[in-house]
């Protein structure tokens, strides 16, 4: 549904959320590829400490939630790159919250990170993709976006509003030669979910989670998801009628 990438060599990539967990490990998978990464996240001495690694990397701090933070980091790129071929918009809030536990703060940050950011990220990248009629956006969300899972009140919602709109994006870029990416990874073994008190099926490790990603960049898929034992069963689940869906919740999760 996108253009394959055969070849990294002189592809220009900026990773927002690129400090920690999969958007670190995607940016060091592609700078052994060849590929010129931008690293951008909050955390200044991580990007630094990553870049210092590899000729090709260049740290970009900003703060996803501030409009004028990505404009200035946007602004700083074109004049180093003058185009981009991909932007990765890895960075995410996660929260853990049921029903009982509600915190409209809590839920105001997930979907501050989650939602708003990455329209903030649309704001400065969309115009510089449209203007070249090339290159390619590639916005991480979750199997939790699919449909209505435990201790997902804040953080489903916000993914699912991810996919719907890589899909809306889609239908807008595809014919004007940029490629759009949504990507879905099930558990994977980050900062973000280090504290998680429940059994995640399937857990991947960050390393192979960026594996994954980049292996369904480079075949040129809409729809990039891992590990596939995993979201495969739960992209069926949300076909059944509601009563069964619920009670496979249920049944599964234990909650």
């Amino acid at each position: 549904m996108n253009p394959r990438i055969r070849d990294w060599q002189g592809k220009r990539v900026w990773i927002i959320g690129a400090s920690t967990g999969i958007g670190a490990e995607v940016a060091r998978l592609l700078l052994t590829k060849g590929a010129t990464v931008a690293l951008s996240a909050r955390n200044r001495e991580q990007l630094r400490h990553i870049a210092q690694a590899y000729p090709k990397a260049l740290a970009l701090p900003l703060d996803m939630t501030d409009l004028v933070s990505l404009q200035t980091a946007h602004t700083q790129l074109l004049a180093e790159w003058q185009q981009l071929d991909l932007v990765l918009v890895v960075a995410g809030a996660y929260n853990e919250m049921r029903a009982d536990s509600f915190n409209l703060a809590d839920a105001n940050h997930v979907l501050d990170v989650n939602v708003r950011g990455v329209y903030q990220c649309l704001e400065v990248i969309l115009p510089t993709l449209l203007k070249q009629g090339a290159g390619g956006i590639g916005i991480v969300g979750s199997v939790a976006g699919y449909s209505g899972l435990p201790k997902a009140l804040a953080y489903g919602p916000s993914k699912a509003a991810i996919i719907n709109l890589c899909e809306s994006l889609y239908v807008d870029l595809h014919p004007k030669n940029i490629g759009v990416y949504m990507i879905n990874p099930g558990f994977v073994a980050t900062p973000m979910t280090a504290n998680n008190d429940f059994d995640m099926p399937a857990l991947m490790t960050a390393p192979a989670a960026a594996q994954a990603l980049v292996r369904g960049l480079e075949q040129g898929e809409f729809h990039i998801h891992f590990p596939k034992r995993f979201t495969n069963w739960l992209r069926l689940a949300r076909l059944l009628p509601y009563r069964g869906y619920f009670y496979l919740v249920h049944k599964v999760t234990g909650l």
